[in-house]
């Protein structure tokens, strides 16, 4: 998902209407007169001047972002890096505004639109106007050249999606090599421009208040930043021995597939045989992987393509899932103004997202549909978000986002837990099954890789940035960290050295896009949480991993009614409103996986897990 610009925070400026005409910043009062004193009157007519004033300049940089990412060329360029520069102007202003009603006595709604304003920002921008021009061309250039990358051989030239197909399908270990460390071609010219973004952008940070962006990222979760780490790491420690089985297991079979010389039986795994360009999810090893053969396949592709699914078809039956739950069918235009394919005459960013261009319910999505089970789960996904920006765009222009950042990507991935064999059935995709044991813990298998395999991904890319924010890393080191954090958390190595200068960690997208990522790791606690809880609404008795909400009107419900909270309420209050408990935490997950490990205990008996 890209992250929407209210969410960025990158953003802030105020119209010319709302600052009287005069095309004077709030701070500077027209000549003669005194700046207002605060006062709670003054605070509630701030937060009303800038809901108004952030929609118009935050659809400005929507817009100029569909149009880019959409349509990647120097003009489009131009035009977001010069939306982004005049938005970055006044971030440091609106947010200096907004703490100077610290202390009063506020009511609790005008008080957090205030925090959201002072603690939104994930780019802040420094005053100097020079510098602020350079960090928006700096994120501009990152973003397109990442866009563009391609691997070449003289005039053979292979862009990622290219380069993943080879990842995903191939066993040939050179092969697999080649195309890892092809992609990893496009990153090293990112590394300087990534210097100076993590100066500047640091620069931004001290200027409102923060010791550095990453101390900035970690204030923005309704707890003290020191608090939040240790939710994280208590997260994580909940999940770490399931995680810790799947590694074993995975390791075991890839030793056998490629030899103990290649695959250290008490090792890391190397990063190119795990079916995916960063190890981040591994289930395209399922067929190397899979417990019990000879079960049927829960891998529709092949009962996509027989039954004549086209991209809008895929979509369509994304839609059909959540109007089952009694929610409203997606508007006319998102179906006119969404891009489901890739163009053939433009270089488009193909990465999956979901927007509201307007925040009017503007809904659309923009991705590259290939006609597989990957992409038909990612559609739930991302309609997922649309559906969240539906049900809040009528809210005050600041709550028009998740309660927190994970909450987005939760929802998502929660609806698309409902992908079940039963439910593949229901839409005829799948013939009459019986859930055996064997086939459920197939089904768990396939699961798992995706979710399991993700959760120390997704907690390391931003400890990698905390720590080169705040200084603890520097730029000779920023290869170098990247891999000790991926061996710690992971268990994964590079296939062979790499240079120290790689700068490996820009060849993933959100390290050039700017795009927090603690996100999807608390989206993948969260989203068992909201499952289960829908799933109670839904009246489900049966196992939680077997549960589909897909036909509830009850569990439709008890979503929508989290949905239309936004970003309103501080999270716990949102959490509690779809689970009835105000703490996130792991153990729906370790419920939903209970089948697969005992199975992954037994498997590994004998083994010498661990790395």
């Amino acid at each position: 998902m890209k992250l929407r610009p209210h969410i960025l925070f990158a953003v802030l400026s105020l119209s010319l209407a709302a600052c009287g005409g005069n095309g004077q910043t709030p701070e500077t009062p027209p000549e003669g007169t005194t700046a207002e004193l605060p006062s709670p009157a003054a605070a509630a007519a701030f937060v009303d001047e800038a809901n108004a004033s952030f929609r118009e300049v935050w659809v400005g940089s929507e817009s100029a972002a569909w149009d880019y990412y959409t349509n990647i060329n120097d003009e489009t360029a131009a035009a977001l890096s010069k939306k982004e520069e005049a938005s970055m102007e006044y971030t440091s202003i609106a947010i200096k505004r907004a703490a100077t009603f610290d202390g009063l006595e506020l009511t609790p709604d005008i008080r957090r639109q205030l925090d959201l304003i002072k603690l939104g920002s994930t780019l802040p921008a420094p005053d100097d106007a020079a510098k602020r021009a350079e960090l928006a061309n700096l994120s501009t250039e990152m973003s397109g050249l990442y866009g563009k990358g391609k691997y070449c051989k003289g005039e053979d030239c292979r862009d990622l999606g290219q380069l993943e197909d080879v990842l995903a399908t191939s066993q040939n270990y050179d092969e697999l090599l080649d195309a890892w460390e092809g992609w990893r071609t496009v990153s090293p010219p990112l590394e300087p421009m990534y210097e100076r973004f993590v100066e500047l952008s640091n620069e931004g940070a001290k200027e409102i208040g923060f010791e550095d962006t990453g101390a900035l990222w970690r204030s923005g979760y309704d707890m003290p930043p020191a608090e939040f780490e240790a939710e994280v790491e208590r997260l994580w420690s909940e999940v770490e021995p399931l995680y810790e089985e799947l590694h074993c297991y995975t390791r075991a079979k890839l030793a056998e597939r490629y030899g103990a010389d290649k695959v250290p039986l008490d090792g890391p795994i190397p990063a190119h045989l795990l079916g995916n360009m960063w190890s981040q999810s591994w289930e395209n090893l399922y067929p190397l992987l899979e417990p019990n053969p000879g079960q049927p396949s829960l891998d529709m592709t092949s009962a996509l393509v027989a039954a004549n699914y086209d991209p809008i078809k895929m979509v369509k039956t994304g839609e059909a899932f959540f109007t089952s739950l009694g929610l409203d069918p997606l508007p006319a235009t998102f179906w006119e103004r969404s891009m489901f394919s890739k163009p053939e005459a433009r270089e488009v960013v193909c990465h999956a997202s979901a927007w509201d261009v307007t925040y009017s319910d503007d809904l659309r999505i923009k991705m590259c549909i290939k006609i597989n089970m990957e992409d038909l789960v990612t559609i739930h996904h991302e309609l997922g978000h649309d559906y969240y920006y539906h049900y809040y765009y009528t809210l005050p222009i600041l709550y028009q986002a998740g309660a927190n950042d994970g909450f987005h990507e939760g929802i998502g991935d929660a609806l698309a837990l409902s992908i079940t064999p039963a439910y593949l059935h229901q839409i005829g995709l799948m013939d009459e099954v019986t859930e055996t044991p064997e086939l459920v813990i197939n089904k768990q298998m396939q699961d798992a890789l995706a979710k399991i395999a993700f959760l120390p991904f997704g907690r390391m890319i931003d400890q990698w940035r905390w720590d080169v924010f705040s200084g603890k890393v520097t730029p000779d080191q920023y290869n170098q960290h990247w891999w000790d954090l991926r061996l710690k958390f992971q268990g994964v190595a590079a296939p062979r050295e790499r240079p120290a200068n790689a700068f490996d960690p820009g060849a993933k997208y959100h390290i050039p896009a700017n795009t927090p990522y603690m996100r999807y790791f608390l989206a993948a606690i969260l989203q068992f949480q909201f499952h289960k809880a829908m799933c109670e609404a839904a009246g489900y008795k049966g196992p939680l991993h077997t549960c589909s909400i897909y036909g509830s009107k009850e569990a439709g419900a008890r979503l929508q009614a989290m949905l239309e909270l936004g970003a309103s309420k501080p999270w716990p209050d949102a959490l509690e409103a779809m689970t009835g408990t105000r703490q996130m935490s792991a153990e729906p997950m370790l419920e939903y996986f209970a089948p697969l490990r005992a199975y992954l205990t037994e498997q590994n008996a004998g083994r010498s897990c661990g790395w």
